[in-house]
């Protein structure tokens, strides 16, 4: 808890309000004590219009103080949109976040992140390719950021942990409610790697489906570019990609995305094709990443020799015993 008590908590838990309408709260706002004696009409009042459904404060706040104690036990933290430990580069966007919630660390401020995303249903060429663009990159210092989802997502964050970076999770649903929970083994291994999972809803918050296009503004937002791995037509990476657009970040696509309808259309329409992950470096301007600041205590940092197989790596990262095959 924050010196700001359970005000945070409350304005996530005040019911029909808009991203903007909550970040309106929190900016206004410095102390719980300040918005508690409030009433429904006071905050219709501040925010000038009326809000459906009916609601009391005095439960808006029980069930903040509730949010605190599960937040304290399953490990969740949260940052308002008004700390300085907020994520700079998501305060940034049209509608941010009100509060973040997270498991493990922050990112550094000062190290950029790097979108990878794509379909569920990759081909293998495109899984192999995830991990790859993920796992060199995580070798320079710069994590990625991505969504848990099974296929490009799973591959992405699996590269960057082998790769040596503290790759980021954002999640659809509360922090403590991995989707899909096949993916809980590896949502483990990200909190290991001193990596984190980021959530803009309350613990225990369940993931529903309309959240995840709405969460995908925060991978991108995250992020100072984004690589779409692969992408059939109505893909939710293409969500993300024209998130990316709207924000101002770089945009690329994987070569073996140019095989997808979705992502082949993002080509023709202007977006790069990286061909190679070290052009993401040659455009940052850091070629000299790998000694960029370390990825702090405990987090491991791999050097991979030219001739060390791609599939070795991913066997070791999926622990898979290749000598006996």
């Amino acid at each position: 808890m924050t010196d700001r008590g359970l005000l945070d908590l409350a304005i996530c838990r005040i019911p029909g309000l808009s991203v903007r309408e909550r970040v309106k709260l929190c900016t206004k706002f410095e102390k719980e004590d300040e918005i508690v004696i409030l009433s429904k009409k006071d905050i219709e009042k501040i925010l000038n219009r009326p809000i459906a459904p009916s609601w009391t404060m005095d439960t808006v706040r029980r069930q903040a103080e509730k949010d605190a104690k599960t937040a304290h036990i399953r490990g969740i933290a949260w940052e308002s949109c008004v700390s300085p430990e907020y994520p700079p580069l998501l305060r940034e966007i049209f509608d941010p976040p009100a509060v973040l919630f997270y498991r493990g660390k922050l990112p550094n401020p000062e190290r950029p992140l790097a979108a990878v995303v794509g379909t569920r249903h990759p081909g293998p060429a495109a899984a192999m390719e995830a991990f790859g663009i993920a796992r060199f990159l995580g070798s320079r210092g710069v994590p990625v950021v991505s969504g848990l989802a099974l296929g490009i997502d799973a591959m992405a964050h699996r590269g960057n942990i082998e790769g040596g970076a503290p790759t980021v999770a954002v999640l659809g649903s509360g922090a403590d409610e991995i989707y899909p929970v096949s993916n809980r083994p590896l949502a483990a291994r990200i909190l290991e790697s001193g990596g984190a999972v980021f959530s803009e809803y309350p613990p225990g918050t369940p993931p529903r489906p309309w959240r995840f296009p709405a969460r995908n503004r925060i991978i991108s937002a995250l992020a100072r570019g984004t690589v779409i791995v692969e992408a059939p037509e109505k893909s939710g990476a293409l969500i993300t990609a024209g998130f990316a657009l709207e924000q101002g970040r770089d945009l690329w696509i994987a070569p073996s995305g140019l095989r997808a309808a979705g992502t082949a259309k993002l080509a023709s329409d202007g977006a790069g094709v990286l061909y190679s992950a070290e052009s993401i470096l040659r455009d940052w301007r850091m070629e000299g990443a790998e000694n960029f600041c370390g990825c702090g205590k405990g987090v491991r940092k791999r050097d991979f020799s030219p001739g060390e197989p791609l599939a070795s790596s991913l066997a070791r990262s999926l622990d898979i015993d290749l000598k006996g095959k």
